[in-house]
């Protein structure tokens, strides 16, 4: 993981320093091509820009050509990732109007235990069903244990708590009947208990 981090912040430099490269490639193109001749002759480079023009015009179009590929690919990016946003939410809306017992078992467990994150077998299938809808957001932390399986952190994503209300999980209003708790603990998923859970933050 760190020689990982230590690559994208190797070539996150590389990139940076080859923009910086092309920034002064374009001005220093555009101070030899547009200032005053009179300047030029002054500092005894008219001779260099006169016999180079042609080189010089071609830099500056290469650098750009080079500025206009990155605005294009940030606003294909941003437009990528709109979509890709706009897919995920369609997902969750159709998700939340079909989940099952177990499924909605498992998200109650946030609001019982009053937490933001939880720890989860990541082989249930009710986990991977919701993560694979994007209810679900896997953070790491993983644990492997000889009788359970692996286990790792997940948490409710952002885009789909506004839609996991008490009536979707069948939650009581206010405080629960003797008859309502009951149920809760009885539909409550079978591994709970035998999970040993992350610190516990506020919901």
């Amino acid at each position: 993981m760190r020689k990982m981090t230590l690559e994208a912040i190797n070539w996150s430099n590389i990139k940076r320093a080859f923009m910086g490269a092309m920034l002064w490639l374009v001005v220093a193109c555009v101070t030899l091509l547009f200032a005053p001749v009179s300047l030029l002759t002054d500092i005894a480079l008219a001779d260099f820009v006169r016999q180079n023009n042609h080189f010089i015009g071609l830099g500056l179009i290469i650098g750009i050509a080079y500025f206009l590929s990155q605005l294009v690919s940030f606003v294909a990016d941003e437009l990528i990732q709109q979509l890709r946003q706009k897919r995920a939410v369609e997902t969750i809306e159709a998700k939340v109007k079909l989940l099952d017992p177990a499924e909605r078992a498992l998200l109650r467990e946030f609001f019982l235990q009053g937490a933001t994150i939880l720890a989860l077998p990541q082989n249930e299938l009710a986990v991977k069903s919701l993560v694979a809808t994007n209810i679900l957001e896997k953070l790491g932390n993983e644990r492997h244990y000889a009788i359970q399986g692996p286990t790792a952190e997940y948490k409710i994503a952002m885009q789909a708590r506004i839609y996991l209300n008490r009536d979707v999980l069948r939650l009581p209003a206010g405080e629960p009947t003797q008859e309502e708790l009951t149920y809760l603990l009885k539909t409550r998923p079978h591994f709970i208990n035998g999970l040993v859970q992350p610190r516990k933050h506020a919901a």
